[in-house]
């Protein structure tokens, strides 16, 4: 069959460990027998961010910018262990975190549902989406210890030298201190591509945070969000048939547990941090949860939201045989190739990320899945695949569907 065209490139950002083994596989497997694929390359491994002092990492984000579309492989953020491992010269930020702040997006996280794979909460039966403001608090704060009595004061001094305090604590004795801070412009994006993203889904959208005891930082959040709404999206909404509420973080969790799912829960950073790993666990495996950053500007970037699964490299590089579960990959391919065929105006892109989607999901429907799947599967009859053997089988299913 004649290959499946494309007229601007995909970003492509490799990654490392057992998800760049997998990146390899579905591409020769999945992509290229089909689709006269189009991509700009950025290795973003560790090796070759160390090699370039993390520029590939930049260069990758600005190419995002000027095409618009990419999509990502797990990629290692190192800590001490990694540092002799990979002979690094320094101990390198986090990709995520460096792309996120250039492309000024919000992280979508939601889960693959499939048969056979019940959530543990058994009232879900839609997926719950996630979206996780990508700036600031804990990820940007500055810590202290305190090491005996003495006072501690927040200091802002503006830009004509006058100071503004704010007591923190008076100490006694030893403790610890944090300050965090936020930029209306980044919560203004967050509120915006949240909305853009309901209404692109047709979902309906809850906003929490602790604002009763946040009465200014976790407050201005809250503001943000009502003042654009009702300025920029009230009657959108309306007309869509959806709904945007904001609750307590405690009540959200309550309601959360108590719902069927089918919207789209937004959160602050740290708590959708927390949050999405606790609903892709619930909902079966984190291996079928996936992620994708939207900016407000028109960018968007689509990846797995898992790691890059070492346990099982570790395993590969010794030559025994793996079992890691490529469907959030899978999907972050087909996504992006989604999107890009939205914004290039080319249906037969779009139908192809539909149906190898499909593939997927019928392969794991059918009984063939990988062994996180397999533990959990209530399908009677199930067959446990090697990582290859999974990918050769969604090949098969696929073909049958082209």
């Amino acid at each position: 069959m004649e290959k499946i065209k494309m007229t601007t490139p995909l970003v492509e950002m490799d990654g490392d460990e057992m998800t760049r083994i997998l990146w390899k596989l579905i591409k020769e497997e999945l992509l290229l027998p089909f689709v006269d694929l189009k991509t700009e390359y950025y290795d973003l491994g560790l090796n070759y961010r160390n090699e370039t002092n993390d520029q590939v990492t930049f260069d990758s984000a600005e190419a995002t910018k000027k095409y618009g579309v990419a999509v990502k492989c797990a990629t290692i953020t190192p800590n001490a262990a990694r540092m002799p491992e990979y002979n690094l010269k320094e101990m390198w930020k986090s990709p995520n975190g460096t792309i996120r702040a250039i492309l000024d997006g919000t992280v979508f996280r939601a889960p693959i549902i499939v048969k056979g794979i019940e959530p543990y909460v058994k009232n879900w039966t839609k997926p719950i989406t996630i979206a996780r403001h990508a700036y600031g608090d804990v990820y940007k704060g500055t810590e202290m210890k305190i090491p005996a009595a003495g006072k501690a004061e927040l200091v802002y001094t503006d830009t004509n030298g006058t100071e503004t305090r704010e007591m923190i604590h008076e100490f006694d004795g030893p403790g610890i201190i944090q300050g965090m801070h936020n930029l209306n412009n980044s919560i203004e994006s967050f509120a915006r591509s949240c909305f853009n993203f309901a209404l692109d889904t047709k979902q309906d959208l809850w906003f929490a945070t602790k604002d009763t005891i946040s009465k200014k930082y976790d407050h201005t959040f809250k503001d943000i969000f009502a003042d654009i709404y009702e300025a920029e999206y009230k009657e959108k909404f309306e007309m869509a048939g959806i709904e945007y509420f904001y609750t307590l973080i405690d009540d959200a969790v309550a309601r959360v547990m108590r719902s069927e799912g089918g919207y789209i829960w937004a959160c602050k950073n740290y708590d959708g941090d927390v949050m999405s790993d606790m609903v892709a666990t619930a909902f079966g495996s984190l291996s079928m949860m996936t992620s994708l950053l939207a900016s407000p500007k028109g960018y968007y970037e689509y990846e797995a939201a898992h790691g890059t699964v070492q346990r099982h490299y570790y395993k590969y590089l010794k030559g025994e045989e793996t079992s890691t579960n490529p469907i959030a990959t899978i999907f972050a391919w087909t996504g992006a190739l989604r999107k890009r065929g939205e914004l290039d105006n080319l249906p037969d892109l779009m139908t192809f990320a539909d149906k190898l989607e499909k593939a997927c999901i019928d392969t794991i429907e059918n009984g063939e899945m990988t062994g996180d799947l397999y533990l959990i599967s209530t399908l009677e009859n199930k067959k446990k695949l090697n990582t290859e053997e999974f990918i050769l089988a969604i090949r098969k299913t696929l073909e049958g569907l082209l």
